[in-house]
This record gives C-alpha cells, structure tokens and sequence, in this order.
C-alpha cells in the first residue's frame, strides 16, 4: 500500500562563502547535520563563466573516507585525478568519485567553455562511505546524460533521471558502496510524478529552479524553502510542478557511524584524520599536478 512520508523539516538554501564563490549549502544547515547517508549538499551557480570571470576552478585536493559526487545541470568541466582519469562532464552527465583510501581530483570548466562563456551550475554531494569501507581502493565513474535511465509521468510533462538505485523496475548504471537513491527531475509546470522511497531510507527532496507542491501540503520555491527532508515512515513522495522545475532526490539507509570530518577527510576517528594527513603529505594518495 502506498503511504505518504511525513516531512520532517523545510528549510532554505543559503548562501555560503566558499573561497572566491558565493555557492547555496542547504546540507548542513541549522538543525540538520546531515541526511544519513549524505554529509554535503552545494549547489553552485549558475555562475556565467567567461575569459574574464572563472571563480569554479578546483585545483588539484584529496579526499578520503566518502564518495563526492557531482550531478552537472549547466556548462562543462574537466575532471582529472591521481587515477589517471581525464574525462570531459557535460551538463546532464555525473561523475562519481570513490575516494576510499584517497584520491587527488581537480574540477573546472573546461578551456573552451572559458573561451565561448556560458552558464556553469551543478550540485555537489558528500556521500559517506561504512567504516568497513573507508579505506577500499579508490575509484572513478562517469555517466554520460543519455547513458542515465529515463521514466516519464503519463503526459509526458515531467521526466525522472535515475543515477543510481531503483525506481519503477528501472536501476541506476551507477555501482553504489552503500542502499541508496540518487534522481534528478525536469518537469513542465504542471508535471506531476509519485517516486517510491524505501521506509528505512532517510530522504529529502531539493528544487534546484521553479516551484513544486510536496505530498499535497508543503511548497518549495527558489528563494524561499528549497529543501524538504522526510521522517523513516511511509515509501512515497509526490510532487505537482507550479512553474517549470528542476529537483534532485536522494534517499539512503542510514549508516548510523560516528562522523569525525576534517577539511576534505570524513572519517570516524581523530587518529585516522590525523593518518589521512599523514598519509596526503606523503604522497600516498597519488599524485596530480
């Protein structure tokens, strides 16, 4: 039987400073430390990127102990790592970094996007990795937008991406460490779609752009509440688009783990950040210049 879940907060998406950037960080926020399993939430952009203004450019930082992930909505970007990889997203492509024991990436918009100028926007996620896995080997995986599995609404007005877990028999290409849903949606005004959302996962649902009606009673509008997480009960989410809209929708099981995070390390322990330093400084995440 399908019940709806209840919603447990609803909160704007504020701008933070993050180095030369102003970008929205709906995760963490007050009164939310995370959505287990996902530490971070940044929606950066959309950000008009030219030869004279390019604030998006991450030169090369490890990581450890999590999965970050980017979803790009607008623009292009080169991403390279320690692996070896050097692979071009496009809007509407993912990629999905492992970091595991350790991996130095580096992300910006490509040198041709600089030189013909456009919009560049895209939302970075923190996924946590079980303490059994913090230290697997670290991996690399890009999806290409027609790579991702598609399901429409009856009229055709909004459009489901599936990047990773399940929804109507239709699975993500996405390998994943850990139970969990990752959907982005482009609806019409007017769109209307029911997601199914396991009653263990702990989920929230997040308007990128336009304007959406959740479980016939709460409104997200950009500017205003752009955030809505849900309580483990009921395995529904509904929504009805008021204007052309653009959402993403995690979901996850709860890894339940202590969270002990430093700069780019989310690990459990002081002692194992202090090693994840250790370990950066001595070149044994790789190297990338």
């Amino acid at each position: 039987m399908k019940t709806l879940k209840t919603i447990q907060h609803k909160v704007a998406s504020p701008l933070v400073n993050m180095g030369p950037i102003k970008l929205r960080q709906p995760l963490p926020t007050e009164g939310i430390e995370n959505v287990d399993p996902f530490l971070l939430l940044h929606h950066y952009g959309p950000y008009a990127i030219s030869e004279f203004n390019n604030p998006f450019d991450l030169g090369p930082h490890p990581h450890r102990g999590f999965e970050p992930i980017t979803l790009l909505f607008k623009g292009e970007q080169l991403h390279r790592d320690s692996l070896g990889n050097e692979i071009i997203v496009k809007a509407g492509d993912v990629q999905w970094t492992t970091a595991g024991r350790g991996i130095i990436h580096a992300e910006g918009p490509t040198k041709e996007f600089v030189k013909k100028g456009g919009d560049l926007e895209g939302i970075q996620l923190w996924l946590n990795l079980p303490a059994k896995d913090k230290m697997i080997p670290p991996n690399y995986q890009h999806l290409e937008e027609k790579q991702i599995p598609k399901i429409f609404s009856d009229d055709k007005k909004a459009q489901l991406n599936i990047i990773a877990g399940n929804q109507n028999k239709e699975s993500g290409l996405i390998k994943t460490q850990t139970e969990v849903n990752v959907f982005t949606v482009n609806t019409e005004e007017g769109g209307k779609l029911e997601i199914e959302i396991p009653e263990n996962h702990q989920s929230l649902i997040y308007l990128l752009e336009g304007e959406v009606l959740v479980n016939a009673s709460e409104v997200l509008k950009k500017g205003e509440n752009q955030m809505i997480t849900f309580n483990q009960d009921g395995n529904t989410i509904k929504f009805e688009a008021k204007k052309q809209s653009t959402l993403l929708i995690l979901s996850g099981v709860p890894i339940n783990e202590k969270v002990t995070q430093y700069g780019p390390y989310v690990m459990n322990t002081q002692t194992e950040i202090l090693e994840a330093m250790r370990d950066y400084q001595q070149g044994k995440m790789g190297y990338l210049y």
